[in-house]
C-alpha cells in the first residue's frame, strides 16, 4: 500500500492485532537514515505490538526503502511533512482508537518533532536511539565524521556505502532546535538507548529525557545503536511501557 504526500508515494505496511479485534490503538513506526520499514529491530517491535492488541503502520520515508524521492534530496522538513501526512492517514482509519509514534535514530528524532507538531492527536511517543543531537552538530559544523564551516555549507557530503547527500540536509537541520519541540509535547514518552551508542547521542537522550515533562528513560547496557546485542531488552522496554499506556 502507499500513502501519498504531496504527490510522493510512501510505501507502507499495515499490520492488525493478532486477536482480530475491531477497534484498537495504532503505532506508527519510522526508520532511521539509510534504513527502511523492514529492518529487524523495527519488525521485532511491530511483531510484539500486534501480539499485544495494537495495529502498526510501518512506512518507508522519502528517499528510503521502496518509497519515491531520492536519498540525496531528503531533509528533516520532508520527513516532518511525511510524518504529519501519515498521522492524518491514521486518523482516518475507522478502527483506530489512539495513535502512538515510534521512531528509530533519525526516525526517532522525526517522531519527536511530529509529536510536537500534531500533539493533540498523539497518545504517546517512543524514541529508540533518537539522533536528537544532529541539528546541534550541524550548527557546529559536524556531520557523520565530516567537518565543515557551518556558515559555508558544501554542496554535498559523502556518507558510507557510496551514498551522497545534499548540503540542503544540513541547511534544514541547522534551523531545528529540538528542545523547543520537546517542550511542546506534554504526553508520555519512552526513550531507549544502548550505552555503546555514540557518546553524543547518549548524552542527547539524557538531556531529552530530563526535559520531557513525562518521560521514562531506559538504558540498555552494552548495546548498540540498532540493538544488535540485546534486541529482546529493547522490545521488552517498549512492551512494558506501552502496555501500561493502553
Amino acid at each position: 500500500m502507499y500513502i501519498i504526500d504531496d504527490g510522493i508515494k510512501l510505501d507502507a505496511e499495515l499490520a492488525m492485532p493478532a486477536d482480530g479485534r475491531d477497534k484498537c490503538p495504532i503505532v506508527i513506526i519510522i526508520h532511521g537514515i539509510t534504513g527502511n520499514k523492514d529492518e529487524k529491530h523495527l519488525m521485532a517491535v511491530s511483531d510484539m505490538l500486534v501480539q499485544n492488541g495494537f495495529a502498526t503502520l510501518r512506512v518507508d520515508m522519502y528517499g528510503h526503502g521502496k518509497s519515491e524521492g531520492t536519498f540525496y534530496d531528503h531533509t528533516y522538513f520532508k520527513w516532518m511533512t511525511n510524518a504529519m501526512t501519515i498521522i492524518d492517514y491514521a486518523r482516518k482509519l475507522d478502527f483506530v482508537t489512539d495513535i502512538y509514534l515510534c521512531g528509530h535514530s533519525q526516525g526517532g528524532t522525526t517522531a519527536m518533532l511530529a509529536a510536537a507538531l500534531k500533539h493533540e492527536f498523539i497518545k504517546g511517543l517512543i524514541a529508540l536511539s533518537p539522533s536528537a543531537m544532529r541539528p546541534e552538530l550541524a550548527r557546529k559544523g559536524s556531520f557523520f565524521g565530516n567537518t565543515f564551516d557551518p556558515d559555508n555549507i558544501p554542496e554535498e557530503f559523502e556518507l558510507w556505502g557510496d551514498r551522497k547527500i545534499s548540503g540542503n540536509y544540513i541547511r534544514v537541520s541547522q534551523t531545528l532546535h529540538v528542545e523547543e519541540y520537546i517542550d511542546r509535547y506534554k504526553g508520555p514518552v519512552l526513550i531507549v538507548v544502548g550505552t555503546e551508542d555514540s557518546p553524543e547521542l547518549v548524552a542527547s537522550t539524557e538531556d531529552a529525557a530530563e526535559r520531557y515533562s513525562d518521560c521514562e528513560y531506559v538504558r540498555i547496557e552494552g548495546d548498540t545503536h540498532c540493538y544488535d546485542n540485546h534486541p529482546d531488552l529493547m522490545v521488552d522496554a517498549v512492551r512494558n511501557w506501552i502496555v501500561k499506556m493502553k
